[in-house]
């Protein structure tokens, strides 16, 4: 097996889910062999957000021949990670180089986790949300906005509300009597919006 391991790696972090890794390639007589590629084992050490550690998964990406880079793709926002390089011929892989740690930073979160609404009554509804299921970052806020439907399906005036992210519930009053209303409904990090929830209810026609 090869004698040993890749110089030099460096991690350019390119987005919240991508990375590209360079090393040096080894002196050819130390691969003790015909030089078949390098293989990058990387793996997440912890969530920037949540800071548990769970099982680690150690993934492997393969890049052919005398290649000294290669693009990570599928990073989690918002999370540390570690990779090792080594060199691979016909009979096996080389020792490993030393860990290198880098973070990927805050992306969008995941739409909120689930939109309920309930208590309707003459002019009010009560919003009662669940938090996104990958938050990618620290939630900033949730933006809600509504409109009313008419019989026709035409849309009314739309109004947006912020809302703080440490909220989860929201009575929303002076609506429309006997009135549908249909939902939409984000959170936000530093980055920007995540995918919205859609949601739709109507408030009584009497007491």
């Amino acid at each position: 097996v090869p004698m040993v391991a890749p110089g030099n790696v460096q991690v350019h972090v390119i987005n919240s889910t991508l990375a590209k890794v360079h090393w040096d390639p080894v002196p050819l007589k130390t691969v003790r062999g015909h030089l078949q590629g390098y293989k990058v084992y990387y793996w997440k050490v912890q969530s920037l957000f949540r800071r548990s550690r769970r099982h680690v998964e150690k993934k492997i990406l393969t890049f052919r021949g005398n290649k000294t880079f290669g693009m990570l793709p599928g990073l989690e926002p918002f999370s540390s990670y570690k990779l090792n390089v080594r060199v691979v011929n016909g009979k096996g892989e080389g020792p490993a180089s030393p860990d290198k740690a880098f973070k990927t930073p805050e992306g969008v979160p995941s739409s909120p986790s689930f939109l309920k609404i309930t208590n309707p009554t003459l002019d009010s509804l009560t919003l009662e949300w669940g938090s996104p299921t990958h938050p990618n970052g620290v939630l900033t806020s949730y933006t809600l906005k509504f409109q009313p439907i008419n019989n026709t399906h035409e849309l009314g005036p739309l109004v947006e509300i912020r809302i703080p992210a440490n909220e989860s519930s929201l009575i929303l009053k002076n609506l429309n009597y006997s009135t549908r209303y249909k939902f939409y409904f984000n959170a936000q990090t530093s980055v920007g919006s995540g995918s919205q929830i859609t949601e739709e209810a109507v408030t009584i026609m009497d007491e």
